[in-house]
């Protein structure tokens, strides 16, 4: 059996366009030279603008970033999930949105954001995402070669609800293409990313932004890989760069035969359906 090689890329994006891309070109090439069958970009790969700036050209779904990822996937024969980009959508609405397409340049899944960042960090200005961008109501869940992808985008991470759904809609391996803030990464982001593998028995890819993009926005970095079972596999040091390890579905069934509480679960599915009723 070929061995599945999942990358998680981190980035310094800021907001020259052409600058990311080349960026992200570097980082897709190393991927695939290093034997990866899937790579995840970070949010906002394309365009990280200051804190509160509005996106100047949201994209339809099928816009420059979706060409610019499916010609990356065609010329490495590789499967790729495009971090975040402004799509958008009907009428004044913009979504946060993730684009996966395989390694043919096929638009096989896209997921938008459902938690934006709308929080007051202490001795910062407020942040509020969805002065631009309005949520996402849909899980989704798409067949890949390293097993079935749950889709996720940075904030979902502090929504664990979110996770056990996507497991309980069959995910394997979960995304969380992240522009995690300095602030609070130094502390929280490690925490979550394994906590979101381990309480659903996932491996859990999180691609990240690293260092300062503009004035007054910093990211934290630490671009990482975690097993089912909690463990970091591998993680990117300070600065730009991309994480590589095995992703194994025989993993996946061997922690779950050990510790599967995703069938235990009582309150999640009906406080679920009340939310969205």
């Amino acid at each position: 059996m070929p061995l599945m090689i999942a990358a998680v890329l981190q980035m310094n994006s800021g907001p020259r366009p052409q600058a990311n891309l080349e960026q992200a070109a570097g980082l897709l090439a190393q991927a695939a030279s290093q034997g990866a069958r899937l790579a995840v970009l970070p949010e906002h790969f394309g365009l990280l603008l200051p804190e509160g700036q509005p996106p100047p050209s949201p994209e339809p779904l099928a816009g420059p970033t979706a060409a610019f990822l499916a010609g990356q996937a065609r010329q490495h024969r590789l499967w790729i999930l495009g971090g975040s980009f402004a799509q958008r959508g009907a009428g004044d609405r913009l979504y946060n949105t993730s684009l996966l397409v395989d390694d043919q340049g096929r638009v096989r899944a896209h997921y938008q954001k459902i938690h934006l960042f709308d929080l007051g960090l202490p001795g910062q200005q407020a942040l509020t995402e969805s002065r631009h961008y309005s949520p996402g109501r849909r899980l989704v869940v798409a067949h890949t070669p390293l097993g079935r992808l749950g889709l996720s985008i940075c904030f979902d991470l502090r929504f664990p609800e979110l996770y056990r759904r996507l497991r309980l809609k069959g995910a394997e391996v979960l995304a969380a293409p992240s522009a995690f803030t300095a602030a609070t990464g130094r502390d929280h982001w490690e925490l979550l990313v394994r906590a979101r593998a381990l309480e659903n028995q996932c491996y859990m890819l999180a691609a990240a932004q690293w260092g300062q993009h503009a004035p007054g926005r910093a990211s934290h970095g630490q671009a990482m890989i975690v097993d089912p079972w909690g463990r970091v596999l591998a993680q990117c040091p300070d600065g730009v760069g991309l994480a590589c390890a095995e992703v194994r579905g025989q993993r996946v069934e061997r922690v779950r035969t050990l510790m599967d509480t995703a069938s235990l679960a009582r309150l999640l599915p009906s406080a679920w359906k009340k939310r969205n009723a």
